[in-house]
C-alpha cells in the first residue's frame, strides 16, 4: 500500500470514525465496503477518467459501497479543486448518473464558504490529501432515513471542531502523514 493511501486511511480512522465525524462510516469501513483507490493523474482530464473508472467499479461491484478517489498530484489548490466539482456535477449530469452518486469532497485546505482559512470548522473536511469521495445515493438516502437527526450531523462536528481548537487539529491532520503513526 502506497503511503498516500496509508495516510488516507489513518485519517479515516483516526479522524472521522475515531471523532465520528461520519456515523455511517465506521460500519462500512469495519465491513470491508470502503475502497481507497490513489490516482496518478496528473491533470485534471486523466482524473476525470479515473473518476469514471471508479463509478463504473461501483456500478459492477454492489460490495463496494463507497470509494475515496485520492489524488495527490492534480487539484491541489483548494480554488481549483473547488471549480472542478462543478464540473464533475455537470458531468455526472452528461452521464444521467446524478441520483445514482454523489461526490463529497475533501481537501489539506478545505474552506466552507463564509469561512476564513483558519476557523477550525473547515477541519471537518479537511484531508492530508484532496479526496473525491463518491457515495451511493440510494444509500444515502437509506443511511439519512435510519438515522435520526442528520440535520445536526455539520452542527455537532463543528462544536467539536472548536472544542478541541486548531492547534490539536492541525496535528490530528499531520500525524496522518507519518508511517509511525501512534494513535
Amino acid at each position: 500500500m502506497s503511503q498516500v493511501v496509508n495516510s488516507v486511511e489513518r485519517w479515516l480512522t483516526s479522524i472521522v470514525i475515531e471523532l465520528n465525524l461520519c456515523p455511517f462510516a465506521n460500519q462500512e469501513y469495519r465491513s470491508d465496503r470502503v475502497r481507497i483507490k490513489e490516482s496518478l493523474a496528473a491533470s485534471e482530464e486523466d482524473l476525470l477518467k479515473d473518476l469514471v473508472v471508479e463509478m463504473s467499479l461501483l456500478k459492477r461491484r454492489p460490495e463496494v459501497e463507497t470509494t475515496l478517489l485520492i489524488h495527490p498530484n492534480v487539484l491541489t489548490d483548494f480554488v481549483v479543486f473547488n471549480q472542478y466539482l462543478g464540473f464533475i456535477e455537470s458531468v455526472l449530469e452528461a452521464m444521467d448518473l446524478q441520483g445514482v452518486f454523489q461526490i463529497a469532497s475533501f481537501h489539506p485546505d478545505y474552506q466552507f464558504s463564509g469561512t476564513e482559512a483558519d476557523d477550525v470548522s473547515n477541519f471537518t473536511n479537511r484531508s492530508p490529501y484532496p479526496i473525491l469521495h463518491i457515495l451511493r445515493e440510494e444509500s444515502l438516502e437509506r443511511a439519512i432515513e435510519s438515522h435520526p437527526n442528520t440535520e445536526n450531523i455539520p452542527v455537532k462536528n463543528i462544536r467539536l471542531m472548536k472544542s478541541l481548537g486548531h492547534e490539536h487539529m492541525t496535528r490530528l491532520l499531520n500525524l496522518c502523514q507519518f508511517d509511525d503513526h501512534v494513535g
